[in-house]
């Protein structure tokens, strides 16, 4: 057989007269690609911002160039998470340097290559994710991976490749209502992969300090730490901001402007504006959304950055001090006058680009007085301290109702260690919210699990009674290794 020969997730692949590949050991690309990247995510979502590198030992191909670890002509930033298969060295000093008329050409062959195809795609079958419309699972891809890839490389080269609809569904967000989310197929998440390689790097190299979410190297925590960090420097009147259905609304035609300021390549241009009018196919129906990008598509949170990042500039410009993670954000301000003049502006700016403040979840309080405080984060700022949001409260308590059912026939040791990993990754988030909140949320679990012991002794009973808790004292629970939160936050304390 003819052709060049070249790796897949340890797949030994080759590349055909056809232009196609073909795969030597596809039941191994499964393998491969889940051990790629951890899912683990810090709060309730996935952020899509660490390198493609991590705990996978990277492939080169011959095309490759040299590989980009750290930019020195790039002065205090760190650009080791880039694809190196897109971003040389060169390209980084470029970054720091400028390039000529401040815009990028040249892009589209970068993110096609076969190298940064397959590191997309163990970036997409790291992250997993349920089939779109297509019904193509990333097992079922995986199969095929060499030839699928070959086939996106080739489409994508001729300028060919048509993204397909994007399933949607509803997901529950704790209040009775539900928000939409967006599922792309495998194969588009790949391709928006790809693009977010070639895209991410030029305009991380512009966006603002003030900007946490869906960046690389940073996230909730660091925005959480500049809020707190505010409020003890006396900024204590804050804009608690809200844009309503922010990712469904922002207009495509000034999106696109934003992002022709620093791209010219005309084919990676016409690949985002098809990204943008992708159909979205939900319960039979089909239509062509007129604006916004659809939640869950790997690129949605990079251009909503990006047309955000022009408020970012006026607030630093203006003098206010904005934290934002995504379409949440706060201004902190000295005084209410500050704070009220801060949220003018504030309108103005979001009328002007078409977008809106959500009325009733918008609003100027003094957070040290009781009822003026905010809400950022999952977290609740008021009266000088901070407690966890009602509604992220709520959602960790039916998590825990669903797993000490008083009908689940499981051992304790069993229950215990499904229980153990959902409370110590949330107390992790959470660790700094009032103390009380810990010692009433395991008071409720160890009661919870009373009422299992009492039921699997075929005794009714919630577990309230005091010969309940003589019979499986606290020591008790603790013996079986269940993870106490309140123990974890005293320890965390004397720690610091």
């Amino acid at each position: 057989m003819s052709g060049s020969l070249y790796e897949i997730n340890g797949e030994a692949c080759r590349r055909g007269d056809d232009g196609r590949s073909q795969s030597l050991h596809s039941t191994e690309a499964v393998k491969a690609a889940r051990g790629a990247e951890s899912k683990a995510a810090l709060r309730e979502g996935r952020q899509e911002g660490g390198s493609v590198r991590d705990g996978t030992k990277q492939t080169q191909a011959a095309e490759v160039p040299d590989r980009a670890i750290q930019a020195a002509d790039t002065p205090d930033r760190d650009w080791s998470w880039v694809e190196a298969s897109v971003w040389t060295e060169r390209m980084l000093s470029a970054l720091g340097n400028g390039v000529k008329g401040g815009k990028w050409f040249s892009l589209m062959d970068k993110a096609t290559r076969p190298a940064t195809l397959e590191a997309a795609w163990r970036k997409v079958a790291g992250n997993g994710g349920a089939a779109g419309v297509d019904r193509q699972s990333i097992e079922r891809f995986a199969a095929k991976s060499c030839e699928y890839l070959g086939e996106l490389s080739q489409s994508l080269e001729e300028r060919s490749y048509q993204p397909q609809p994007v399933r949607r569904v509803e997901i529950p967000k704790g209040d009775g209502k539900t928000r939409p989310l967006g599922i792309p197929t495998v194969k588009d998440r790949i391709v928006q992969t790809a693009l977010k390689f070639a895209l991410e790097p030029i305009f991380e190299a512009q966006f603002r300090e003030t900007s946490y979410g869906f960046r690389p190297g940073r996230g909730c925590k660091g925005a959480l730490r500049e809020v707190d960090e505010l409020l003890k420097e006396g900024y204590t009147f804050v804009v608690d901001a809200d844009l309503a259905s922010y990712f469904d609304s922002i207009p495509h035609e000034r999106l696109m402007q934003r992002v022709e300021e620093r791209i010219s390549d005309g084919a990676v241009l016409e690949l985002i504006a098809k990204f943008l009018k992708q159909d979205i196919m939900q319960e039979g129906r089909r239509w062509t959304p007129a604006g916004g990008t659809p939640q869950g598509a790997v690129i949605s949170p990079l251009l909503a950055n990006i047309y955000l990042h022009p408020l970012d500039t006026l607030m630093i410009d203006s003098g206010y001090r904005m934290v934002r993670y995504a379409d949440d954000f706060v201004i902190l301000c000295r005084s209410r006058e500050d704070a009220t003049a801060a949220l003018e502006k504030v309108r103005a700016w979001v009328q002007e680009n078409g977008l809106t403040l959500h009325p009733d979840k918008t609003h100027v309080g003094n957070c040290w007085q009781p009822g003026e405080g905010f809400s950022f984060l999952g977290y609740r700022f008021e009266a000088g301290r901070r407690y966890v949001r009602k509604k992220s409260l709520q959602r960790l308590k039916e998590k825990i109702l669903e797993k000490t059912r008083r009908t689940r026939g499981d051992s304790l040791a069993c229950i215990v260690s499904d229980l153990n990993p959902m409370l110590k990754g949330w107390f992790a988030y959470f660790k700094h919210a009032h103390e009380r909140t810990f010692s009433t949320l395991d008071a409720q679990i160890r009661r919870r699990l009373r009422a299992m012991l009492r039921k699997q002794e075929k005794r009714p009973g919630f577990g309230r009674c005091y010969a309940d808790h003589q019979r499986w004292p606290n020591a008790f629970f603790a013996e079986a290794g269940l993870f106490a939160m309140h123990a974890a936050w005293l320890n965390a304390r004397q720690s610091r």
